[in-house]
């Protein structure tokens, strides 16, 4: 059937993969099936460690890609299987990949994924690579959902913002006319759930019940976010290589309660992603919260109070649920790819102009 695409989504937050099945053909995504796969502990642990320089680290990236690849094809499988569609209709996989490494300003960034093996595990044409062509535009090479956000969110009788919270959060200014703009504001879940995981052997903390019962530290909250990357004007985006537990440690003066850092890291999670709307989106309305932290309940309490009087809910109310809403972006822009169109808006990431994005393994 035209117009069928899966998209595969492995975030920063590295809790395991998202699948879509979904039917592009129309004005409006159509979503068919979704699966989820977590990854294995083993998997997991690679490819954290490969956030960071190693020993032998060519060769362990290289076997961690065809691993994941692996796990990738497993779940683009199991959500034709769950919809009853052969491969054979579909029009490509749009893959994000592993990012390991996103270093714009030296003018790369690595995302783990072996399109030809996909290719060869699937037999569906493959869409991966996204970021590589912005970047050698001169761009960030992130955030890419706003293209995706505006094609699918966009109105011209409300400005909203989008925002997207994973590992790490973006954030997307819609306004009803003129352009639209995004950018990372700075952690999503995972500083969350990097000090849940040392501190409860959880993998994260689930609603936000942890954060709730403990008190944020002013001084804490304060030092963390006096953090150059929160004053930096956009275009910007981030990852592991900044937000991690180094990153906390190095601001702890050593006597804190583990449950009131947790509390302080939900603020510092919720005040960066609201000031970032209220300095760069200040006119909207109506905040749209997508990806796993908008099913932190308490994360989205605190960021409601701090946006009022503007409207926050998720997009849901939109008709895509909030943790799709990223692998349905990787669907559409493999999309974008195939059919020559660009993927990046270089008004976000900051490139000398559109580009059509991604590198194509045919089937």
């Amino acid at each position: 059937m035209p117009g069928l695409y899966i998209g595969l989504m492995s975030g920063t937050s590295l809790d395991g993969i998202d699948a879509v099945l979904a039917d592009l053909s129309g004005p409006a995504p159509r979503l068919i099936a979704h699966a989820h796969h977590a990854f294995t502990p083993a998997l997991r642990v690679e490819l954290a460690s490969l956030n960071s320089p190693g020993k032998n680290e060519l060769r362990r990236a290289a076997l961690a890609a065809n691993d994941l690849t692996r796990a990738y094809a497993a779940v683009a499988g199991a959500t034709l299987a769950l919809a009853a569609v052969p491969a054979e209709g579909l029009e490509a996989v749009g893959c994000h990949g592993q990012t390991v490494r996103h270093q714009p300003a030296d003018g790369y960034t690595v995302q783990l994924v072996n399109g030809a093996l996909l290719a060869e595990l699937t037999g569906i044409t493959v869409v991966c690579d996204f970021r590589s062509r912005d970047i050698a535009a001169g761009g960030q090479g992130a955030p890419l959902v706003p293209a995706f956000h505006q094609a699918v969110f966009g109105r011209n009788d409300e400005h909203r913002a989008i925002v997207n919270i994973g590992g790490i959060s973006n954030v997307t200014n819609l306004p009803s006319t003129g352009v639209v703009t995004g950018f990372d504001s700075g952690p999503g879940n995972l500083l969350l759930d990097a000090w849940a995981q040392r501190h409860l052997k959880q993998p994260f903390d689930r609603d936000g019940d942890w954060a709730k019962t403990g008190k944020i530290i002013p001084g804490l909250l304060a030092r963390l976010k006096a953090d150059e990357y929160f004053h930096r004007a956009p275009p910007k985006s981030t990852g592991r290589e900044t937000f991690n537990l180094e990153w906390i440690e190095k601001y702890l003066a050593g006597n804190e309660a583990a449950v009131d850092v947790q509390a302080t890291l939900l603020a510092l999670t919720a005040h960066g992603i609201a000031d970032a709307i209220i300095d760069f989106c200040a006119n909207a309305t109506a905040v749209y919260l997508c990806g796993g932290g908008a099913r932190n309940l308490e994360l989205v309490n605190v960021l409601t109070a701090r946006l009022a009087p503007r409207e926050v809910r998720t997009t849901d109310k939109l008709g895509v649920d909030a943790e799709q809403v990223e692998a349905l972006a990787f669907a559409w822009l493999a999309q974008q790819t195939l059919t020559s169109k660009p993927g990046n808006l270089p008004a976000v990431t900051g490139a000398r102009g559109p580009r059509i994005l991604g590198a194509i393994y045919r089937a």
